[in-house]
């Protein structure tokens, strides 16, 4: 699969990137050889390979959700900068 200069010129402008004769000339040879590599994979024989999202099996590492008691509300707002009426006082948004 040979990839030509004007299918890379082509995907700079959609790109909107601007490259220079050399420029355009290096992506090209890089993008070929790239392909020429995928070519190379996609002729493995992959039928006995069972697909997998990871490389490593792993477990859900979350726990398990249990109610408990809250801190309460003046613990919570015990650092705080402001408070009022039991609630975080922020500065005023909207006019």
């Amino acid at each position: 699969m040979k990839i030509t200069r004007a299918e890379v010129e082509k995907v700079a402008r959609l790109s909107r990137l601007t490259f220079s004769d050399q420029e355009l000339e290096a992506l090209t040879q890089d993008m070929d050889a790239i392909l020429n590599h995928v070519e190379q994979l996609n002729e493995l024989d992959t039928d006995d390979i069972v697909p997998m999202a990871h490389a490593v099996p792993f477990e859900n590492a979350f726990r398990d959700d249990v109610v408990t008691a809250s801190i309460g509300s003046e613990l919570a707002l015990q650092n705080a900068p402001n408070s009022a009426d039991g609630c975080f006082g922020v500065p005023k948004v909207i006019e």
